[in-house]
């Protein structure tokens, strides 16, 4: 459409707005939820109920018609929401017998995660985990009602697998915060191969800085959509702690201040000039 479609929670989705691909199933992403509504009485209209797409938080529209989804790009600062299938980041608070209780944002109830929710842990390989330790985690449930504990998982529950890559404990590496509006960008450009001059979602940095930083060994992101992000530089010793506090400063300037790709560039450059990193 001409016009981006601004919503509100409870607002139904107009058909036109959606993607028009029939060949594969609609996917939801964040803030979009599937109900069904009953069967209108009017003698005309069909007996079977119908579907409606309604928004569940404030944002906009946003559409991909290539993968044939649709999702809420919602405000940079808002509070997080724990939502089914979301990675998140979250760090380990304290264990029980069977779980590990971990904190996803500083205003919710801790998560619980299965001390066997990892790739292969069985009770003797379960990863002895300990409070301060992060994870790199899928929502599973959130439960209804109020009080209702969110749950965590290390695996794809279908495979038992650690779909996709990286979930599991993180090792090493530094977290950085940004807004959950950051870290839904950051999650589609870093899982897109566009060779675009503007990047995906306006962001050039993760691709400005892997160029950057190749000589250095290159560096490792998880972005959790609570608005956490872990980096992690591979080469060792001191340019490795550098490199990493260069790659977070990045991100939260470019978060802080909503710099266009040009800008990104020559913040990519200025702060690895400052950071004294041979590029």
């Amino acid at each position: 459409m001409s016009s981006p479609l601004v919503l509100l929670p409870g607002d139904e989705i107009p058909s036109e707005y959606l993607p028009s691909t029939n060949s594969a199933p609609l996917r939801l992403g964040p803030g979009l939820r599937l109900l069904s509504q009953p069967p209108s009485s009017s003698p005309q209209a069909s007996s079977s109920p119908s579907h409606v797409l309604t928004a569940t938080q404030a944002g906009i529209l946003s559409t991909d018609t290539k993968r044939n989804a649709v999702s809420i790009l919602s405000t940079p600062n808002r509070r997080y929401i724990p939502t089914t299938n979301d990675l998140v980041i979250a760090q380990v608070h304290h264990s029980s017998v069977d779980y590990f209780h971990c904190m996803i944002t500083p205003q919710a109830p801790h998560a619980v995660l299965g001390q066997l929710s990892f790739e292969g842990a069985t009770k003797k390989t379960r990863p002895m985990l300990k409070q301060g330790d992060l994870v790199y985690a899928r929502v599973l449930s959130v439960g209804l009602g109020a009080g209702a504990e969110v749950e965590l998982a290390c695996v794809n529950p279908a495979t038992g697998k650690a779909e996709p890559g990286g979930l599991g404990q993180l090792n090493g590496g530094m977290v950085f915060d940004v807004s959950t509006g950051m870290a839904a960008r950051l999650m589609r450009a870093s899982s897109s191969s566009s060779d675009s001059q503007e990047g995906v979602a306006g962001l050039v940095v993760l691709d400005e800085l892997g160029k950057k930083l190749e000589k250095s060994g290159g560096f490792e992101i998880a972005v959790g959509r609570n608005g956490k992000v872990w980096v992690d530089c591979s080469s060792g010793g001191e340019t490795s702690v550098k490199a990493t506090v260069a790659v977070g400063r990045c991100l939260t300037t470019i978060d802080e201040h909503d710099l266009g790709p040009a800008d990104q560039k020559k913040l990519v450059s200025r702060i690895l000039r400052e950071m004294k990193i041979e590029v």
